[in-house]
């Protein structure tokens, strides 16, 4: 089975061959980008072919390079993976079986996934040409590699309909670890540098990575009101400087800005949870126990979640547990893979609370959650009951 696998790739990628010289030796025109995100034509066969699309802030990087080297696209097409039939289809996974992109496919030789590596060979292929990007500050590869490692890895928590953001289960979480990463790069910035880029007058692989990035948070951020905090003042001027006084870098923004405009009017952000749809409605008892302005009997105190004693037991041992940040959890019906994480460790902590002896408990309890009001739910705050002490019966009341 494997051969046979291994044949049927090795003749898609050979068909791909065919088609590829059949396609140029016809004279068929080849589609690239233009500053308006439209196509233009080329005839001539590339070196190259870069597959990406506008949006793409880390195919981008790839773009500021090839525009500032000034190669053109007789020598790196820039072409739509739709061309292939999209990222998953046999044909590009055949030349990038992770189904992704960008990728650079080089004519006669390997073909070259991930940003990163992508620039780094465009910068020793046509070292000849343009800026280097590579000044004599270690600062350059700090940034690029703390955008790589840290930022693209939960970047999606600014679009993407669900968690998780990389290791992060909540979009609160990823939100807060974005600005933390953003402000450890501010931080790197020199308050006196010379110069538009982040290292002073010469272009580097850091401005080339960060600044499409930079244009998701800039229009992004806003769509999520209170939750996104301010930029950090010196990241947000450098890329307001780049962005005015470097044609190659205003051309990639009008891309991907240009981009981002129809996720906007494709209504992207509508049902995105924190930006289209947030959490309305009317404080509850439970945040004025949260905040310690009324007093309770709390079992457990934890970052995310807080147990307490029901003032009213039905049991001889009856704990709440609560979510300490309702986030849309008024009832358990309004749920969403948001929730997922939070709802796990409310599960474990009453699986702990009703192991826990010294609170009543006996061989086992009852747990349960009540929902809306034919659920007898009294406070519109999700909360787990933990009782026990007693035997309990089926069916309950």
């Amino acid at each position: 089975i494997t051969h046979y696998a291994t044949m049927q790739r090795l003749i898609v990628s050979l068909a791909l061959s065919y088609l590829h010289a059949s396609y140029f030796a016809n004279g068929l025109a080849f589609m690239t980008m233009s500053t308006g995100n439209q196509m233009k034509m080329s005839s001539c066969t590339p070196k190259h072919t870069l597959y990406d699309l506008p949006v793409s802030n880390n195919g981008a990087r790839c773009r500021i390079m090839l525009y500032k080297k000034g190669i053109k696209s007789e020598e790196v097409a820039i072409v739509s993976p739709a061309e292939l039939g999209g990222l998953k289809s046999d044909e590009y996974l055949v030349l990038n079986p992770q189904g992704k992109m960008p990728l650079l496919t080089v004519n006669g030789g390997m073909n070259i996934p991930e940003s990163d590596t992508i620039c780094r060979y465009l910068m020793s292929t046509y070292s000849d040409r343009g800026p280097s990007f590579l000044p004599d500050d270690p600062k350059s590869n700090l940034i690029a590699r703390i955008h790589d490692m840290y930022i693209t890895t939960i970047q999606g928590c600014l679009y993407k309909a669900s968690p998780p953001f990389g290791i992060y289960g909540t979009r609160q979480d990823a939100f807060k670890e974005l600005q933390k990463q953003l402000q450890i790069i501010d931080d790197l910035i020199s308050d006196d540098k010379d110069g538009n880029y982040l290292c002073g007058s010469e272009v580097s692989l850091a401005d080339a990575t960060l600044f499409p990035t930079m244009i998701f948070v800039k229009e992004m951020f806003p769509k999520f009101g209170p939750y996104a905090t301010k930029l950090p003042t010196k990241l947000s001027n450098w890329f307001d400087d780049v962005k005015a006084n470097d044609a190659d870098f205003s051309k990639v923004h009008e891309e991907v800005n240009g981009g981002i405009k129809q996720w906007t009017l494709n209504g992207r952000w509508d049902k995105i949870w924190l930006a289209g749809v947030r959490d309305e409605e009317p404080a509850t008892i439970f945040d004025k126990i949260i905040a310690g302005e009324i007093p309770a009997t709390i079992v457990r105190d934890e970052p995310k979640l807080l147990a307490f004693k029901d003032i009213n037991p039905a049991a001889p041992a009856h704990v709440l547990v609560i979510p300490k940040d309702r986030n849309g959890l008024s009832s358990l019906r309004k749920s969403s893979t948001e929730h997922s994480e939070i709802l796990g460790e409310l599960m474990v902590a009453a699986g702990e609370i009703a192991r826990d002896t010294s609170l009543g408990f006996g061989d086992g309890a009852r747990i349960v959650i009540n929902d809306g009001e034919d659920g007898g739910q009294e406070v519109p705050h999700l909360h787990v009951h933990v009782l026990g002490g007693r035997q309990m019966y089926w069916p309950p009341g």
